[in-house]
Formats: structure tokens, C-alpha cells, sequence
């Protein structure tokens, strides 16, 4: 195993923040857990709260592990060890006329990652989550084995393992279908909708429906204004579709990355200051409503172009809050949740509304059919957790779960009632790791994956 050291680590909402013991081997061989001890894998630690952290026990980070194994430009299949992100697979592929079928709002996060969270983008209303468009991988096992996993081979692992957060293995291999592409720009359409009842008209609507669909909602709105939003569609464009300009050059170079080099002090984003953020962009972006343009980057990875973006919320970071209500109660739960942050005053600096579609196989997977809500909320004073305590209890009302690959304050009693496959998650992981030496902060804090504990 490679040199280990201590860092302070933390994930993308810089809270929590801990001390770490980190091994980061340079090829697979040295991708194995330790002879004694507990054990995470680490990604691009793109996950916002404590999934990839361990206070008491040995991160790994896979990220040297990113070289590409094989990839069939018939069919445009990718094999890959499990720390190559994104990124990296777009940027190497994408020049050649291919793109990953799903992809979350940031490029930056690893394949194993993507595996973990059974991550989820703006195209699930239809075509699911990653996990639905894997081949197969590779895991090591706490025994130090090495398996293949597919949905004919070791099929009850792989299903574990496909939204199991890390703590099923080390995921060293990905197998994933890449989808054909003319160029690398998008055809993009905006409808700005007066209120929450309309955004949910646009985000079902077929004539409103789109390969890629989300709107962006003005949390802070109240009253008759509640709810409003900006609809954000789009698809891959054709060389048709492209001016003629762009159609002899239809890949475009990656953009450059701006850095933010310092944390915004903490009164920067408050209940004034994003109200008024908030009008600007409602006003601007509903300005256009005709067709357009975009590169991929400006579509699906907006805040990627901002290096560190994660410090406007100052030193004390942020909770991304994000769950996701079944149909028939989404309209009136997410009124609810709406409500209650605006009463409360609270500013979320990125609220996204999103159409899931029908729900994955993963044991532990977060989509499932209905709507998602996401909010950001900085950790700038006591009573956040007690607040976040209450949106937990409205979710559930609403039969809705949390996204883990979000969280970092979930309460376990909130957390087993909105999984209900959890027990046999549970029964696969006391099979193949009795002594859970696969952990994370996230799964103490969630009790699970510890022997013997009563579920």
C-alpha cells in the first residue's frame, strides 16, 4: 500500500470538516482494504457531506487510478478504472463524437463515485440514473477479493453496491455505454412560469418535454409568486442544427476555469442579497424564450466554471439539501417545503426543481418517480440543523427520502424510514463484510453497517 499521511478533509459543502488518514496507491493492485481497521473510498470528494470521510480509520483516494482499459468505438462502450471522472472521459471522447448518457452538475466527480451515488441528471425523466447504463465493474471485496459484478453476475452485490455509497467496497472498474453526439453544443429554450403551479405545468407538460429538462426556482418568492421558475430545456444539437459557423469546428475546447482564491465573508449571501440575486435571474434568463445555442459546459456544468465555488459560502460551508416526493404529493409537499423556507427567511443560493422518472434497481438509490427539490442553505447560524430537522419531517409526511450523496445531518430513525429496501441492503453487507470494515462518518452517523446492530 502506498505512503500514508494525515489531511484535513472535508466534502464539496465544506461541512463537516475532519482529520484524515489518506493512502492513495498508484495502480489497482494497491487498491485493497487494509489486514485490520476500517476503510472509505474516496472519489474527487464531490459528495457534500461526510459519505467520503472516516474519522477513525483510512481514506483512500482512487485518484491516480484513471486510465482507460478499452473502448469500442462501434458501440461506444468505456472501460475505465474507477477514478477517472467525468471530465476527463468527455475531454478524451467527446472530440470523437461521444458523451456520457448521464452526467450530474458537475463533471468533476469520479466513475466509482458516479457508481456509489447512482448519481442523476437532467435527463432521468428518461433515461434513468448511471447505474442504469452500466455493463458491469469491478469491486474489491473487505477479504481483499476481486469480483465482477453485472446484472446476470453477482447481481445481488452489484445492486448493493449501485447507490451503497462506498461501503460495499473498493470499486477499481467501470464498464459504461457512451451515447453519440455531433457536436458538443446543445439547442436550448428557457420559459420563465409565474408560480409554483405553473412550474410543475412546464416540468410535465409534453409540449414543454425535452431530452434534458430542469427549472430553476425562486425560493424566496411568496404569496402569488411562490414557486415561480425559469425552465431550462434542452437537447444534443445536429450538425442541422448548428449556424454555419460552427459546423465546420462542432467540438469546442473545454473553457477555461476561473479561481476563487478566498471565502466570502458570511453576511455575504443573506435573505436581501438573494432576493435581489433571485429577481435578476428570474428577469434575465426568462428574457430568453427562443431557441438557442449552448456549449456543453454552460448547460449541464454552469458552477464548474468557477473553481472553489464552494467558498462563496464562507469558511463554515453549506448544506445542499436535496430530496425527492413521489407524484401524488409532490406538488403539495414541495408547497410546503417553499412555504417554509420563505417564512423562515432562509436563502438558498441554487434551488432546483427536476422531473425523476420511474425508480432504478439500486438497493439504496435516491430517484424515484416524482419531483426533486434542491436547496442550498449556508451553516451561518445554531438553529439550520433544527430547521433542516423540520423539512426531514415534511419530506416524510410526503413519503419522500433524502439524497445521502447530499447529506451530512440525517437522522437515523429519519433515514431508515425513507429506505425501505435498507434491510436487504443490510443482509448482503453483513454477508460480505461481517465486520464492516468498509465505514464512513455518514454510516456511523446513519448506524448502519455495524455488526450486530439492531436495524
Amino acid at each position: 500500500m502506498s505512503d500514508i499521511k494525515s489531511i484535513e478533509l472535508s466534502g464539496w459543502g465544506r461541512y463537516p470538516r475532519r482529520m484524515a488518514t489518506v493512502v492513495c496507491p498508484e495502480e489497482i493492485s494497491g487498491a485493497v482494504p487494509p489486514r485490520a481497521g476500517k476503510m472509505i473510498a474516496r472519489g474527487q470528494g464531490r459528495s457534500y457531506g461526510d459519505a467520503a470521510l472516516l474519522e477513525d480509520g483510512l481514506v483512500m483516494l482512487t485518484e491516480r487510478l484513471s486510465h482507460v482499459d478499452e473502448f469500442d468505438q462501434t458501440t461506444g462502450m468505456l472501460t475505465a478504472q474507477a477514478g477517472m471522472t467525468l471530465s476527463e472521459v468527455i475531454h478524451q471522447f467527446l472530440p470523437h463524437g461521444w458523451f456520457p448518457v448521464v452526467v450530474p452538475g458537475t463533471q468533476f466527480v469520479s466513475l466509482g463515485g458516479c457508481v456509489a451515488a447512482d448519481i442523476h441528471g437532467k435527463n432521468h425523466h428518461r433515461d434513468g440514473a448511471f447505474g442504469a447504463h452500466l455493463r458491469e465493474f469491478e469491486i474489491v471485496l473487505s477479504d481483499r477479493s476481486r469480483h465482477r459484478c453485472s446484472p446476470n453476475t453477482n447481481h445481488e452485490l452489484y445492486w448493493a453496491t449501485i447507490g451503497g455509497m462506498g461501503l460495499t467496497g473498493i470499486i477499481t472498474e467501470v464498464s459504461l455505454q457512451l451515447i453519440p453526439v455531433e457536436s458538443s453544443y446543445l439547442v436550448v429554450q428557457h420559459h420563465q412560469t409565474k408560480d409554483l403551479e405553473a412550474s410543475f405545468e412546464v416540468l410535465s407538460g409534453e409540449e414543454w418535454d425535452d431530452h434534458y429538462t430542469v427549472a430553476w426556482i425562486d425560493c424566496l418568492a411568496k404569496g402569488g409568486e411562490l414557486g415561480r421558475s425559469v425552465l431550462m430545456r434542452g437537447h444534443h444539437a445536429t450538425l442541422a442544427d448548428l449556424p454555419e459557423r460552427l459546423r465546420t469546428h462542432p467540438f469546442s475546447k473545454p473553457r477555461r476555469q476561473h479561481i476563487l482564491g478566498f471565502d466570502f465573508p458570511s453576511w455575504t449571501l443573506n435573505s436581501l442579497s438573494m432576493t435581489a440575486f433571485n429577481e435578476l435571474y428570474y428577469r434575465l434568463q426568462g428574457r430568453r424564450q427562443r431557441p438557442f445555442i449552448a456549449d456543453y459546459e454552460s448547460f449541464f456544468f454552469p458552477l464548474d466554471r468557477i473553481r472553489n465555488w464552494n467558498r462563496i459560502y464562507g469558511k463554515r460551508g453549506f448544506i445542499q439539501y436535496q430530496c425527492v416526493l413521489p407524484m401524488n404529493e409532490a406538488f403539495q409537499g414541495i408547497r410546503t417545503l417553499l412555504e417554509t423556507l420563505a417564512a423562515a427567511g432562509r436563502s438558498s443560493f441554487l434551488s432546483v426543481l427536476k422531473r425523476f422518472g420511474p425508480q432504478g434497481a439500486g438497493l439504496l438509490s435516491f430517484p424515484f418517480e416524482g419531483y426533486t427539490l434542491t436547496l442550498d442553505l449556508p451553516v451561518n447560524d445554531a438553529e439550520l440543523f433544527p430547521f433542516l430537522d423540520r423539512l426531514d419531517e415534511i419530506v416524510l409526511r410526503h413519503s419522500g427520502r433524502v439524497y445521502l450523496a447530499k447529506d451530512a445531518r440525517l437522522k437515523p430513525e429519519a433515514f431508515r424510514a425513507m429506505y425501505p429496501r435498507l434491510p436487504e441492503w443490510l443482509e448482503i453487507k453483513r454477508r460480505i463484510d461481517p465486520q464492516s470494515c468498509f465505514d464512513s462518518d455518514l454510516a456511523h452517523r446513519l448506524e448502519i453497517g455495524v455488526p450486530n446492530h439492531a436495524q
